[in-house]
């Protein structure tokens, strides 16, 4: 059991407060989904859960923090920078029980994860893995501490549906608590049984913090009808208020008129219309009382406010992409983008002239897919499925490559790993300057501002450099240089990952509204089923149309 008491939180530089005053207690059996807008600290609460001293630098807290003996395991969003030079093996073995776990235990684990085995004992390092074979690799070394709480930072990232599927089913079934962070709005329906929301209202000045015990989808509809209930009776109350507000003010001003013209001579008249204004009064405080006592208007976190600009289509039937690969390699530079297509140059896949592959396996290289055959016209979108490892970043990666030194269309380009494209040392502000090829003037970082401001970027983290914020903040700056630089082909890798389940509706239908083109890979299923027009499915024989995604 996991008891949290009066908790409160607030950053070191600025003593923001990210909590105030929470309080729970997370059972056995308990799935408590976390969720909250990007930035809210979410992140920072489950690491202060796990060890205070994760966030000891950047944050002060008081309040109790109750164990009561349990061991916990944490499993990080992504895994520290040093983690990606060691071998898989050396990252597991530095969890002690996995050393002393049951070989055939180990089996059963990677069996479910989809892990082969042979890959926990090989030379392979983390930093070679796709993000979702690290997501994995993670839960077979979190798996093998035998925790009695579970504290999970987003572990539906990257990983395919199979896997999604298995986690969805080990969070129902696990018998321990279960508190955790997640995107996947089909995961948290078909999971949680607890919701703890975490919002930051007035300009991200005050934190409110709801624990329900509800499921998810539960939660969200009576959270919706409560507010649109209150927004109701507070606008009835008001006009109601005003309507008796109208009337007291006609009383008044009569009262105090005939006050005015009494005359001298009619004494009683003066002694009546006195009594008539100390009732005039009493009613004005009776209103004063009334008004401090009316529903006032839900104050909930304000909505991101975000569209692609118009005008950004591209025509219907106009080829987009037309991509035959025979064969798909990999190497050892896989970490840092180094593709190989199968004897292929640069320039047979330039402005969509299908090129040819080699069928031999070139020395050192690992081949990742057999036949590849894409076609992509005017405003299409299409998603990329398969397995983890099925080589899908690596290819879209090779895709965006080639559109990019296109000139007849504007791309735009979304990696799963946001450090290919964003300075950690720049602020959201610089970034953009930087992105749009802009000079940095007043007025052009004024407009950048007021973008910022409608992703709900408060004033101080416009100016944080990159590495202080968070996963879906970084995303929403991404998609912002999208719009601003008026792009009509997107090439996005995992586009929904890191976002507020909350904000996916909206990111969503961002995208289904978008004009142009887009090329992607996820696994998120609102997004494959809402937003894209046609699902591939890439395996070790190529890839493939499917009708059902």
């Amino acid at each position: 059991m996991l008891q949290v008491k009066d908790l409160s939180i607030y950053h070191r530089k600025d003593l923001r407060p990210l909590v105030e005053g929470l309080s729970f207690v997370l059972h056995e059996g308990d799935k408590m989904a976390l969720i909250g807008e990007e930035g809210n600290g979410k992140s920072t609460l489950l690491k202060l859960l796990y060890d205070a001293s994760l966030v000891e630098d950047y944050v002060e807290y008081t309040g109790e923090i109750g164990k009561n003996h349990c061991v916990c395991g944490y499993l990080a969003q992504e895994p520290a920078q040093g983690d990606r030079l060691k071998t898989i093996y050396e990252y597991l073995s530095e969890e002690e029980a996995f050393l002393e776990a049951d070989y055939e235990e180990l089996a059963v684990w990677a069996g479910e994860l989809g892990i082969p085995m042979e890959l926990l004992y090989g030379e392979a390092r983390m930093g070679m893995l796709s993000g979702g074979e690290r997501v994995k690799v993670q839960l077979m070394r979190l798996l093998s501490r035998r925790p009695d709480v579970f504290l999970l930072d987003e572990p539906s990232n990257d990983i395919d549906i199979a896997t999604l599927e298995w986690l969805e089913n080990f969070i129902r079934n696990c018998p321990f608590g279960v508190l955790y962070i997640s995107h996947d709005e089909t995961l948290l329906e078909r999971t949680a049984n607890k919701i703890l929301h975490m919002e930051q209202l007035q300009r991200k000045s005050r934190p409110k913090c709801t624990v329900v015990q509800a499921g998810y989808r539960e939660y969200v509809d009576m959270r919706s009808a409560s507010l649109e209930r209150q927004e109701r009776l507070a606008t009835e109350e008001k006009a109601a208020y005003r309507k008796q507000q109208e009337k007291f003010r006609k009383i008044h001003d009569k009262v105090e008129r005939d006050q005015a013209n009494i005359s001298r001579q009619n004494p009683s008249g003066g002694r009546l219309l006195k009594k008539k204004m100390h009732t005039v009064k009493a009613m004005e405080r009776r209103f004063e009382k009334q008004a401090g006592q009316m529903t006032r208007m839900p104050e909930t976190e304000e909505a991101i406010f975000f569209r692609f600009a118009e005008g950004e289509g591209i025509p219907a039937g106009k080829w987009v992409l037309d991509l035959y690969l025979k064969s798909l390699y990999v190497g050892k530079r896989e970490e840092e983008g180094a593709v190989r297509k199968g004897n292929q140059g640069k320039a047979d896949l330039k402005a969509g002239i299908a090129g040819t592959g080699s069928e031999d396996n070139p020395e050192g290289l690992r081949q990742l897919a057999g036949e590849i055959r894409l076609q992509v016209r005017g405003p299409e979108k299409i998603c990329i499925i398969g397995k983890n490892g099925a080589g899908k970043t690596t290819l879209l990666r090779l895709i965006a490559e080639e559109l990019l030194e296109r000139q007849d269309i504007q791309v735009a380009y979304m990696p799963q790993n946001y450090e290919e494209l964003l300075d950690w040392n720049l602020s959201p502000v610089d970034f953009l300057v930087d992105y749009l090829k802009w000079e940095g003037s007043r007025g052009e970082t004024t407009r950048i501002r007021t973008y910022l401001g409608s992703m709900k970027y408060t004033a101080d983290e416009m100016d944080h450099p990159i590495r202080e914020l968070s996963g879906g903040q970084k995303a929403k700056l991404l998609l912002l240089g999208m719009s601003m630089d008026h792009r009509n082909v997107l090439v996005l890798d995992e586009p929904t990952r890191n976002f507020s389940p909350l904000s996916g509706p909206v990111v969503r239908r961002l995208f289904t509204d978008f004009p142009g083109a887009i090329i992607s890979v996820s696994h998120d299923r609102k997004y494959i089923a809402e937003v894209c027009d046609s699902v591939y499915e890439m395996d070790g024989e190529g890839l493939h149309r499917i009708t059902d995604p």
